[in-house]
């Protein structure tokens, strides 16, 4: 589960997990608390990750601001958020 920030800063970290948490059906975004373009990218990559071994990553319960942030870049179809 991912919780805290997805930002410039902590990006790195999840980054390091990215083929675990891209192998997930459904992640929790519940307990992030802040989010920026970076957190966004990735999102993008755990997606495209998750694609290229044929499934589907499913976002549960993202915060406003990340869907506000996905709409910006035009990018919220391209995540399946889930509520």
């Amino acid at each position: 589960m991912l919780e805290g920030e997805l930002s410039f800063a902590r990006v790195p970290h999840w980054l390091a997990q990215a083929d675990t948490l891209a192998a997930a059906a459904v992640l929790d975004l519940s307990r992030i608390t802040r989010t920026d373009s970076a957190g966004l990218a990735l999102l993008l990559e755990l997606t495209r990750r998750a694609r290229q071994k044929g499934q589907a990553l499913s976002l549960k319960a993202p915060p406003a601001q990340l869907r506000q942030l996905a709409g910006f870049f035009g990018l919220d179809g391209v995540l399946q958020f889930a509520d």
